[in-house]
């Protein structure tokens, strides 16, 4: 029987699109390209949702490739991309029909640095969660067996009492394979409110 609904942060709760988070303060296109190549880095966001890196030493090797007139506004951008992560159309509304319709217990499991994980009650949306676990507390991302395992001892509960959603392919074979029930939300509200009604 499914318990708990356990949902993926960016592409799933909310819009992580880094155009638009540099968008919010720079004007200029060719400053726009630039800064975002290198703000949202893989190179960096990797090791940020792993927890090997910190803020400041992640926009320390940015400002290396950037020029020192454009240091300013990529802290700014950095600092504030929290703030410019619009939700997903449906999705809070989701979350608190599926707790009125089957009371399941709502957990995030996001690959996210520790900036946001500090700053987790500044995002409304996670105010309808009942628990989170974020990669860069632990060290570990997904879609390492070690994540999974961890939010079912945090939650006390077994794989098969759950559900994972999330926009990664790799991330839901990994929950599956671990004996989850596993979601690949497509940004489709409608479509998982559908699906969940059928296991729920």
């Amino acid at each position: 029987m499914i318990k708990n609904v356990v949902f993926d942060f960016g592409q799933v709760l909310v819009h992580f699109e880094p155009k638009y988070m540099v968008g919010a303060y720079v004007i200029d296109q060719n400053d726009g390209v630039l800064l975002e190549k290198v703000v949202f880095d893989r190179l960096y966001w990797d090791r940020l949702d792993a927890g090997t890196i910190t803020d400041e030493e992640m926009l320390s090797e940015c400002c290396k490739r950037l020029p020192e007139r454009l240091w300013d506004v990529a802290r700014k951008i950095y600092y504030n991309w929290i703030y410019n992560i619009p939700e997903i159309d449906g999705m809070r509304e989701l979350i608190k029909y599926i707790k009125k319709q089957y009371s399941p217990r709502v957990l995030v499991l996001s690959n996210i640095s520790h900036y946001f994980a500090d700053h987790k009650d500044e995002i409304p949306i996670l105010k309808e969660a009942d628990g989170y676990v974020f990669s860069s507390k632990i060290g570990v991302t997904k879609p390492k067996k070690e994540i999974f395992d961890h939010l079912c001892q945090k939650f006390n509960f077994s794989p098969n009492e759950a559900v994972f959603i999330d926009d990664n392919q790799s991330n839901c074979e990994g929950a599956r394979a671990l004996g989850f029930t596993a979601y690949q939300f497509d940004g489709n509200a409608k479509a998982l409110k559908d699906y969940l009604d059928t296991i729920l």
